[in-house]
Order: C-alpha cells, then structure tokens, then sequence
C-alpha cells in the first residue's frame, strides 16, 4: 500500500488571498445566520413628558426674553436716554445741565449752582430748604433754612453787599451795620429800640413829622459836641407829664427869637392901675421856677418872692 499523505505545500502570497476572498463568499452567500428574538433596543435622546418640559421651558425663557427687551425699550423712551445724558439732565465738560424742574429726594451735594443767564434760580419745598457750609471735619461752619415762618441764618457774620460789592447790611455777634445812604422805616407804629441809638441824623420823610416818643420812660439825647434840633418849615413841641429840664453843666441856655412865649406862668398881685402899663418882668425862683411880677422902675420880683414857695 502506497498512502503516503502529500506533502504540505505552503501556498504563496496571492494564492493565500485568492482563497481567503473565496471562502468568505461561499459563507456570505449560502449561510443564514439567525438572530435573537427579543433584542433590547436603547433610543438615544429626550422622549415623552420631558421633551414637552423642555419646550415649554425654552418657550417661557424666550417670552421673558422679549418682555425684558420690550421694557428696557420702554425704560429708554420714558427717561429719554440719549448719548448726552437723560431726559433734561446733560453732562457736559462743566457740570451737568439741568432743564426744567426737578425733585431732590436726597441731600445734594455741589460745588456751585447756576441758574441760566435768561431765568431765575428757584429753590422750592413743601416743608423748608436748608443750605449747610461744611469744614474739612464734617462740621457745619454756617447753615441757611429757609421755614415756613422763619429764615434763619446760622455763621459768624451776615453779610449783604450790593452788585458792585459795597456792604449795604452787616450783621455779628458785636453790632448791627447798616451801609446804606438812608434807613428808612415804613410801618406806622415807626421803629422801636430798646436800648441807645447812635446816629449822626433823625430826619423823617419831608411830608411827615417827626415824633421822639417815649409812653412809658424818660427820653434822654446826650452829644459830645451839642445836639441840633431844627424845624425850618414848621415848629418844634415838647410834650411831657412831669417837667422839661433844660440844663448846662458850662454855658447858657439861649432862646433865640423873635417872640419867646410862656402864657401860663404864674402872675404877682397887680400894682396901682396905670403903673405898668402892661409891661412884666420874668422872675426866677432859687428852684429854677417861672414867674411874673409887674414891671417897676425897679425889679419887683422880691415883692412877689412868695411865690417861689
């Protein structure tokens, strides 16, 4: 018996891969490769309740959107926004520029306020406007408030000058200035001062009176130099309850005029009818007192010296 198996041949290169590619189509064509019933299949994604959640929530997230859009939209139109500034605010190189009337519901605090050139500055409160001037500490160094019933200055020194700077009212803790050419008082009561006044001239409106008027106390001028009493379209009344002193520490007392009348000085007895013809003599008791005595050759003021009495 002759089996003797062949020997092996080991194939070459191409024929390797000719029979590789056989292989594979006898098995691809004629073999039917069985596949499990119940294979579980996995879907990739967002499906059911939670997708209809997720729509409903890009939808809200859209709609605020547009609600905030509109109303920035709307914020810009009312408060007029612009590059410049907003509403009748402006900010320029200066400052700001404000037009119009505006409400404050905070202190403001400013190094100047200007008004326009063709307006008034106004400042308005239902309740008091306050200004404070403030030190490099915080402290207030003076205060304006301007109340419903009052206006209250709080400093050092008040001061009010005219537009070509003379002071026309000063006021300290020392004394009361007054800068002007003429004060005039216009209530009809006239003015009142409870303690001295010292002026260089008392003279009231031309088609009025003057009246020096103390109801209650003595009234008293005192002048290092003399005092000057002159009327020249009128005449000058002394009125008093008591008595009118006219004194002089050095000198005189003169009455300077044409006529001097006291009509209701006390009169001596009369003489024998003819003798004085009318004519008096003016008698001065040791006193000061006033008196009448019929004219003589001589004096006869010792004749009626009882009267001094």
């Amino acid at each position: 018996m002759e089996d003797l198996a062949e020997p092996a041949r080991t194939p070459r290169p191409g024929e390797a891969a000719q029979m590789v590619r056989e292989q594979y189509t006898t098995i691809t064509e004629g073999t039917h490769i069985e596949r499990p019933e119940n294979q579980a299949v996995y879907k990739i994604g967002i499906y059911g309740w939670r997708k209809r959640c997720l729509y409903l929530f890009v939808l809200l997230l859209l709609i605020v959107l547009l609600v905030n859009f509109a109303l920035t939209i709307w914020i810009l139109r009312v408060m007029w926004f612009s590059p410049v500034g907003m509403g009748h605010l402006h900010v320029t190189a200066d400052g700001l520029h404000l037009e119009g009337e505006s409400e404050f519901l905070f202190p403001l605090y400013v190094k100047e306020i200007r008004s326009r050139v063709d307006s008034s500055l106004l400042l308005q409160s239902t309740q008091n406007v306050t200004m404070n001037a403030r030190n490099t500490e915080g402290e207030v160094t003076g205060r304006l408030k301007v109340g419903p019933q009052m206006v209250e200055v709080q400093s050092q020194q008040f001061q009010i000058h005219s537009k070509d700077g003379k002071p026309l009212f000063t006021v300290d803790e020392e004394k009361v200035m007054v800068g002007t050419d003429k004060l005039r008082v216009t209530g009809p009561e006239g003015a009142l001062f409870e303690h001295s006044v010292e002026t260089p001239l008392v003279r009231p409106d031309p088609p009025q009176d003057l009246r020096l008027e103390s109801p209650t106390r003595s009234l008293s001028m005192d002048a290092p130099k003399g005092i000057h009493i002159q009327a020249p379209a009128g005449k000058i009344e002394a009125l008093t309850q008591m008595d009118i002193v006219l004194q002089s520490s050095d000198g005189t007392v003169v009455l300077d005029a044409e006529t001097v009348c006291l009509p209701e000085l006390a009169l001596g007895s009369q003489g024998p009818a003819g003798s004085s013809q009318g004519l008096y003599e003016v008698c001065v008791c040791p006193d000061g007192k006033l008196y009448l005595s019929v004219a003589g050759m001589g004096t006869t003021c010792h004749e009626h010296s009882h009267l001094c009495l």
